[in-house]
Parts: C-alpha cells; structure tokens; sequence
C-alpha cells in the first residue's frame, strides 16, 4: 500500500525533518529502556535476588523451564512452514531464529530482520511474492492472537471471579476488535470486489486521519488489497486451520514459560492464579503490536511485573520470575540466532536459483 501527498514548496526541508524522526524513535527506546532497568526494576528486585531465586529451584525445575523455552522457540518455524508451502523446518528455523535475534538486538530491528527474512528466502529460491504472502499472513494471525488471548483470559476470570465494569468494557472491545478484523478478512476473501471496497474505505479513513496532522490522502489500497487476496486465497483457503493452531501454539507455549517461571520461583497459584496470569501476558502482549524498544525490552517487563503485582504476586518473586522469563525468551534467542546467521552465510547446499523453489498447488502461477 502506497501513500501518496502533495505537498508543494517543501522539498529542501523533508530530509531534515525526516533526519529528526528518525533519531526521535530510537532516543526514545533507549530513555525507556534505561528507565524502566535502572529506575522501575531496583524498586522491586536486585540481580543477586533473581539469582538467589534460580538457585532454589530444584534442578528439574531448571530441566524443565529450559526444555519449555526451547520448545517455544521451535514453535515459531510452525507457523513460517504453515504460511510458506515449499519451505522445509530446517529452513523456517534458520530464517526465524536470526531475524528473532535481530528484531532483539537492534533498535529498529523489526525491518532489517525483515529484509533479512527476503534474504534468505530468495536464497533458497522463493520469490518475493511467497515471502510476501508468508509475512502478510503470519502478521495477520499472530495479530489476531494478540487480540482474541486478552478476550479468552477476560473469559475466564470471569468464571473465577465477579467480573468488574473495566473487565467487562475490555472483554466487549476485544470481541467488537477481533469480530470485526474476522469479518473484514473473510469479505476481503470472498470476491475481488469485496476486497477493493473494503481497501477503498480503509483508505478513506487511513486519509481521513492524514488530514487532521496536515498530511496528504493515501492512493492505490484497493490495488493491494485486490493483489493481497490474489495471492492468499488459495492459501488461507487450504490451511486457515493449520496457520490457526500453530499460532495458538507458539503464543500459548511462551506463555507456559512465563506460568512456569512464576511457580518455580514460589508466585503460587493462590497469589497469581491461571487465568490473572494469561490476562496480564496477554495485555502485555498487545503492547508489542507497535514497536516501541527491539522485542518489547523493557515495556514487557514493565508491564508483566505490574500487572502480575497488582494481582497478588510477591513483588520480588514477580519480578525475579519475570526475569527469568525475559532471559529465556529474549535474550536466549540471541546467541541462537547469531549461530543460524553464520550456518547461512556459509552453508551453500541448499542455494537455489531465483523463483526456483519446489512449486505447490498453493503458489499461484504468477508467485
């Protein structure tokens, strides 16, 4: 989707401003990172407290927490494998830890780990189109996931609890939001014609928003919605159910991580119970739809240790356990990452010719 302004008598001023902008998003990162690591997290715990507590888990409970953070590592090629017909798990693997390693480690690291995903795809001989229609799709998913756990865990404290108006109003927006973006994507599904309404509206509201901070309309959405349906339907046809579960799986997986450091590390369930803790993970998790820090650093903490104090937790367990949770999802992904870099740099057995990656019933003829 393309934006397109007219904005006459400004063309020597642009890359100032954009010099600016660009140097506003990661000054902001680093203030909140350095904030919430150097201000927020010593007012509930210490270093040698976090430590303390991993040393009084038990060493299956160890075996176990990093059996689960291994597991939810490989979750994340299910889904690339699901949305990618032709990619094998070894590939996904490759292609999803090192972007996973770069989207934690550099400040706008969300777009280079996407070039870097185009990279490697064409590598293996997949065009742009498929890994296009991958990223689309598993974005979408993993979106609609981060929309539909908050609803599922309002359900069930409803069901543990009186529920209360906040709970009440969030649960009610998150199904009007998650219905809502189903129904959009099954009509855009349906007919060409459905989908060139719905990016026709979308861009009136897109340009609508544009006007109020001066800026021009948006053109050519009815294009990329049209080419956006061209290109999954075939897919999201043959394996809606299959991209469906391995996103609930992966989302659901670091979840368990998290449940499981809280227990390890002595939040029981008469602090925090089940359905508390899905529902801060899951709010916790829509923060990281906009990217404010690389992987969520410091808004996930922020977020995890408050809410999960808020429901009961011990404020030093909470925070040792989140803590834990955050080295084996963020920073173990790293040095992970950085090994399936190098395997792919230096491995030239799997090395395709352009556009000549094995070919499904699922690929249209021009992809």
């Amino acid at each position: 989707m393309t934006a397109v302004e007219s904005r006459p008598g400004t063309e020597t001023s642009r890359p100032r401003r954009g010099g600016w902008r660009r140097l506003v998003g990661p000054l902001l990162s680093v203030v909140l990172v350095v904030a919430v690591f150097f201000w927020f997290l010593p007012q509930f715990t210490s270093i040698s407290a976090v430590w303390t507590s991993v040393r009084a888990m038990t060493w299956t409970e160890v075996a176990v927490l990093v059996l689960a953070a291994l597991w939810n590592l490989a979750t994340y090629q299910f889904l690339m494998v699901a949305t990618t017909p032709g990619l094998t798990l070894r590939q996904a693997t490759v292609s999803t830890e090192t972007s996973t390693a770069v989207s934690n480690t550099v400040v706008g690291g969300a777009a280079i780990a996407l070039g870097l995903t185009y990279a490697m795809n064409s590598s293996w001989g997949f065009s742009r189109s498929r890994t296009s229609v991958s990223l689309l799709v598993s974005g979408l998913w993993n979106n609609f996931a981060k929309l539909g756990l908050p609803v599922l865990a309002l359900v069930l404290l409803a069901f543990s609890a009186p529920p209360t108006t906040g709970r009440l109003i969030a649960g009610l927006l998150g199904v009007g939001t998650l219905a809502t973006a189903v129904v959009l994507l099954g009509m855009l599904l349906r007919s060409e014609a459905a989908a060139v309404r719905i990016g026709n509206g979308a861009a009136r509201v897109a340009s609508a928003l544009r006007r109020l901070v001066g800026r021009g309309p948006v053109t050519g959405w009815d294009l990329a919605t049209t080419k956006f349906r061209r290109r999954t339907v075939l897919l999201l046809r043959a394996r809606w159910h299959w991209i469906t579960l391995t996103t609930l799986v992966s989302h659901l997986s670091l979840f368990l991580v998290l449940l499981l450091s809280l227990r390890f590390v002595g939040v029981g369930a008469d602090q925090v119970s089940f359905a508390e803790a899905l529902a801060v993970f899951a709010f916790a998790r829509l923060l990281t739809a906009v990217p404010f820090t690389p992987g969520g650093l410091g808004v996930i903490e922020l977020a995890l240790i408050t809410g999960l104090a808020a429901a009961g937790g011990s404020r030093p367990l909470v925070a040792a356990a989140v803590l834990i949770f955050r080295a084996l999802t963020f920073v173990l992904p790293i040095p992970i990452g950085l090994a399936t870099y190098v395997f792919w740099r230096r491995n030239r057995s799997w090395r395709r010719e352009p556009n000549s990656a094995p070919r499904t019933d699922l690929v249209p003829e021009n992809a």
